[in-house]
């Protein structure tokens, strides 16, 4: 099962701050939007997301049809696959992709310490 790009999404209190903090150990940024309070930031392969006010707690990150600079691929497994997938193995999904759509979607789940996962197809 190819879940696409891995991140970290985490939840700051402040962004500025994170921003410098992470800068410091080298990571550059990627994308987002300071005015909206979410960046993307890279340091090598490594991509973390920083997120204020968004979520209430740090959540891992998979975009299928990405690759880890946020490229689209050419091939790669749909949300709505996976999500079907995931249902098989038995995984308890928290939100679900309306399966009857195409292009972006998403789908949230939890691991079984209760760190949540979200898929997030973003084409």
């Amino acid at each position: 099962m190819e879940l696409g790009a891995f991140s970290i999404s985490l939840n700051v209190k402040d962004i500025k701050k994170s921003k410098e903090f992470y800068e410091k150990l080298g990571f550059k940024t990627l994308g987002g939007d300071m005015e909206q309070n979410w960046l993307i930031l890279k340091n090598g392969d490594t991509v973390i997301g920083l997120f204020q006010g968004m979520f209430d707690k740090n959540l891992l990150t998979f975009n299928p049809g990405w690759d880890q600079n946020a490229e689209n691929l050419e091939e790669f497994t749909d949300v709505r696959e996976l999500q079907k997938e995931l249902k098989k193995n038995g995984i308890k999904l928290i939100q679900e992709a309306d399966e009857t759509t195409e292009g972006p979607a998403f789908i949230t789940l939890e691991d079984p310490d209760g760190n949540p996962i979200l898929i997030d197809q973003h084409r």
